[in-house]
């Protein structure tokens, strides 16, 4: 893998993912719906984890300090990587969830926040 300046798109990310779990198969669950649930709970302790570093060494920390930063980068990536599982699982396709998170997009640069959110004031 080129270890210079890259950008990942979804359809790699997910093409990742599934080359993982590939090489994986007889030890991991199936790429099936039944067990999204299981990787959205993995990608749920993986955020935990990432917050921790937070709570324990501080955003400056983070921002600042290189260890700490790719620590907590390595934590976002175990995120990101189980996110891909979970779109692999239910077979959602690159295209599919970009259809959707731009129609997502579009609309919250639409909403009106403040009105949204003003008896939570």
């Amino acid at each position: 893998m080129d270890n210079g300046k890259r950008d990942l798109n979804i359809s790699e990310m997910l093409q990742m993912s599934y080359k993982l779990w590939d090489e994986n198969k007889n030890a991991w669950s199936p790429m099936e719906p039944q067990y999204g649930k299981s990787f959205i709970l993995y990608m749920i302790e993986e955020i935990g984890e990432a917050i921790a570093i937070i709570k324990k060494k501080g955003e400056d920390n983070v921002m600042k300090d290189s260890e700490v930063r790719k620590h907590f980068i390595e934590e976002m990536g175990d995120t990101l990587m189980y996110f891909m599982d979970v779109l692999n699982r239910f077979h959602i396709s690159a295209e599919e969830f970009s259809n959707v998170y731009i129609e997502k997009f579009e609309t919250n640069m639409h909403r009106d926040y403040e009105k949204q959110y003003e008896n939570f004031k």
